[in-house]
Parts: structure tokens; sequence; C-alpha cells
């Protein structure tokens, strides 16, 4: 199909071009090869090989013709064939032994209605050809405006002139029968040639037009499937495959052709998987099957309410099945402790790295070397350990020492005192201080005065006074100094409050 249009020059052996190894920008030299694997053989001298030849046509159309005069042909030559009303121009794609094979395949009988090969297609003959092809887009654009105006439903999907260009064959494709005689009368008027009509699936139909499917490569219907068997949705329920038809179809608006191909190998593994048409009844509740692993062999559960799905194996199951079936409830889905649902990779991470923390921020207790025992080290140790040592004893103190200990013990047991308080000082400090009621002479705030005429403050002591400490003579324990800041004046709240003393 494509090999005319390369831009090596065609397929063909002899004239050059990509020589059949797939190099056409159209893709076309791919279109239903067949790999001759008995080429490289040696045929014994007494064997004639076979006389008919396999030739391909546009749209991957095949047929066989026999090769009468002899002719020295190999894959990819261009022969002029003998067709009815005329001749035409196709590709050779098989030539030998395999012939034989393709037509017990194909079912077609080695008789006289075989057609003749007349000879290998020339300059000239390929040049007619190629002007011949080149008027089938005009023709097929033409056609569709005639069946648009006729109201034909029916769609135009190819059309191939003959290389003598006395036949045109139009194909489409339809849902409903269609009459289109009037369309063949005025076809025929306005191209001038004889009209073929001939209707194919839509599944032809995408393999003549060809493209590339989900896959990313070709469409197996343009390459090498040739016999299109019917795809239904059984076959993506046993594959256990989402039913939804923009997955499921194809260029050609079908279910595609591969939903077939692994279909057996499900078939023979789902053998040995019970059918679960009902829940599983257990003391937790009622199980309902979720999904299914047919090459694992695992079958997963889920209980109502409960989001978590539980792994089963096949042989388990039977087990319920059975004791179901006798009207016993079991315990549980697993005869062991069931399976917690499998974390996050992620939130295991996290967890993990958590607690490497915690253990490495904990106190770390060290531990004390063992020493090596001497047996008169512990003789020595044994010796102290059955004699009790004597207890020293301490010097007495003095009842006035005594005394203040305690004095100093308490002092500190004693709670904190409020900021807000005044802060002890001794009694000639809080007398010092003028109550708030002497200061009555006090100016209004918008007339200040000024330093010189305010009164001076009563002066501080420069140390604090001590507190006395009863002793056994009446001694008084000087309490020790600190620093202080200076005084600001008492706040509004304190101001009523009597001075504290100690007692």
């Amino acid at each position: 199909m494509g090999c005319n249009s390369c831009s090596s020059g065609g397929c063909s052996t002899k004239v050059g071009g990509c020589k059949s190894n797939g190099g056409c920008s159209t893709g076309g030299c791919n279109r239903l090869n067949v790999f001759d694997w008995l080429s490289d053989m040696e045929l014994p001298t007494s064997f004639e090989e076979f006389d008919i030849i396999e030739v391909r046509f546009k749209g991957g159309r095949k047929d066989f013709f026999r090769n009468i005069n002899r002719l020295d042909l190999t894959t990819g030559d261009p022969v002029v064939v003998d067709v009815p009303n005329g001749h035409h121009i196709g590709f050779v794609s098989l030539k030998g032994e395999l012939v034989r094979l393709q037509m017990l395949k194909k079912k077609v009988d080695n008789n006289e209605e075989i057609r003749s090969i007349y000879r290998i297609a020339n300059e000239r003959d390929l040049e007619k050809f190629q002007e011949v092809r080149d008027q089938e887009s005009k023709t097929m654009y033409r056609s569709r405006e005639i069946c648009q105006q006729l109201g034909l439903r029916m769609k135009l999907s190819d059309v191939e002139y003959q290389a003598d260009k006395s036949k045109a064959t139009f194909f489409y494709s339809a849902d409903d029968r269609v009459d289109f005689r009037e369309l063949i009368k005025k076809l025929a008027e306005e191209f001038k040639v004889r009209i073929e009509m001939r209707q194919i699936s839509l599944r032809h139909e995408a393999g003549r037009l060809g493209g590339i499917g989900s896959c990313g490569r070709e469409l197996c219907c343009s390459t090498w499937l040739t016999d299109f068997k019917s795809v239904s949705t059984t076959a993506a329920r046993y594959q256990n495959l989402s039913l939804n038809p923009s997955k499921l179809s194809g260029q050609c608006g079908r279910l595609k052709c591969c939903l077939n191909y692994e279909l057996e190998t499900y078939m023979e593994a789902l053998k040995d998987i019970p059918t679960v048409n009902r829940p599983l009844q257990t003391q937790q509740g009622d199980a309902i099957l979720q999904k299914t692993d047919i090459f694992k062999k695992m079958m997963w559960f889920g209980y109502k309410g409960d989001n978590n799905w539980y792994a089963v194996p096949v042989a388990r199951v039977q087990e319920i099945l059975e004791q179901n079936a006798k009207g016993i409830a079991v315990e549980a889905l697993l005869p062991q402790a069931q399976e917690e649902p499998k974390q996050n990779e992620f939130v295991a991470q996290v967890e993990g790295s958590l607690e490497r923390l915690d253990d490495k921020f904990k106190s770390k207790k060290k531990k004390k070397k063992k020493k090596k025992k001497n047996p008169a080290a512990t003789a020595e140790q044994e010796k102290t350990e059955a004699t009790p040592p004597l207890k020293k004893e301490r010097p007495e103190k003095a009842p006035e020492q005594q005394q203040a200990e305690q004095e100093q013990r308490s002092r500190r047991q004693r709670p904190p005192r409020n900021k807000n308080r005044n802060r002890e000082e001794g009694q000639e400090a809080s007398q010092a201080r003028a109550p708030r009621e002497q200061r009555e002479s006090k100016e209004p705030r918008g007339e200040k005065a000024t330093r010189e005429q305010r009164a001076p403050r009563p002066e501080r002591p420069e140390a604090k006074a001590a507190t006395p400490v009863a002793g056994a003579e009446g001694e008084a324990k000087p309490k020790k100094q600190r620093s202080r800041k200076p005084f600001r004046g008492k706040k509004p709240d304190q101001a009523n409050k009597p001075p504290r003393t100690d007692a």
C-alpha cells in the first residue's frame, strides 16, 4: 500500500528501497507480511517448486495466482496479474511451499479457477498505476458528497481503482441495509468507470485504514490478524477488568481483539478458584468478596461498615464454604490472628524515625563494667560484710546552734511571697514612709511642682533591719543583706496595708 509512496522508491528488491524491512514512512511495508522461514533451505534437484504465488493488493487483501511462465520472483516484486475484465498490479508477498500451507489454511482449492501472472511490472506500468492511485482520494471525497445529497446512512471508508482504470471498488460500512442503486448510477455518470460496492465490517475498515493502538504498536488487524473472532464482555469479566467501554474498545469502536489472547490462560487459572455467590458467614459478620487475585490464589474480603480488606487463601475459602453449607458460622476468616491492614510505607517510615528520636533523647544509663574478682579481694570483702562498720560519732552541737539551724530550715520551707507586696524591710523603713492620709497637701495634676518645691523623701537605711531570732539567751541573729532596687512608691492597692513585721 504505502510502499510506492516510500521516499526510497519502493520496497522492490530490484528497484531499490527498504527491501521489505519495514522502513517506509507510511508503514505499508509491514502490512500482513509473512516470514518465509524456508527461503534459505535448498530444495532437491528432482523437486519442483510450487507454482502458485501469493499476491498482496491495497488494504492488505491477498489472493493466489499461478506462475505459468516460471518467472524468477522474489518477495516484494510488482507483478501484473489477470483479473475479471482487465488486469491489475500487486506485490508478491509469499512463494514456495508456504503458499501450499496458506491455501490449506484458507481452504482454497488448487484448480483451474486460479488466475495467472502475466509479467513483472515495468516502469511504464508503475507510472500508470501511480496516476490511478492519485485519483482515489478525490473520488472518495466526491462520492461522499453524493451520499450526503441522497441522504444515505452509510460511511465510505476507501476507494480502490483497478490498474487499467476500468473498475472502481467502493468499500463502505453501514448498520442497516442500504439501497444504493441510485448512488451507483450517479457514480458511473460522474467517473465513467464500472462501479462495485462492497460492504465491510468495522474491524475490516480499521484494518484497511491502519493506525496505532493504545499499546503503542500498529493495529493487529492491519499487520498480521486476518481472522476476526467475536469478542464479548465475559472475556473482560474473567480477567477482572473494569467494564469501561472507552478502555475496552479499539479504533473500530468494538471490543479489542486482544481480549481473547490471554483468555484461555485465565480460564485455566480460574478452575482452582471457587465461585462465591453470597457472603461468607462468620461470627464477626458477613464477609463480602471484594476482589480476586487469580495468579496469586488470594481472595480479598471485607465486612460491612469496615473499610479494611483481608486477604484469605483459596484453600481457606473452600473450607469456609463447606462449613457454611452445613450451617456453621466460622469464628474468623483466618484460623490465626487476623492480619492488620497494611500500613502506608510513608507513615511507617515516619513512625520508625520518631521512635529512633525518642530512644536517642532518653537518658542512657551507663552500665558499670564488671571487674574480675580476685580470690584475695573476695575474702577481705566477705570479712567486711560479716562485721558491720562502726558508726562515726559526731560531736554534739550546742542547743543555741541547733535552734538556729531549725529556724533557718523553716525559713527555707516558707512559700514564696507575692511580688506585689512590700519586700521584707525593717520596721524603720516602713515607719519612715508617711501614710496616705498625711499626703493631702498634694497639688493637682494640672500644676506640677518642681523638684525644689517638693518635700524631700526620708532617707532609706543603708542595710536591712535584721529580723530578731529568738535564741537560747535572747541573742538576735543578723539576716543576710541583699541588694535591692530603688523604691518607686507604693501601688494604690498596697497603700492602706499595715507594714508587715516578722514575729
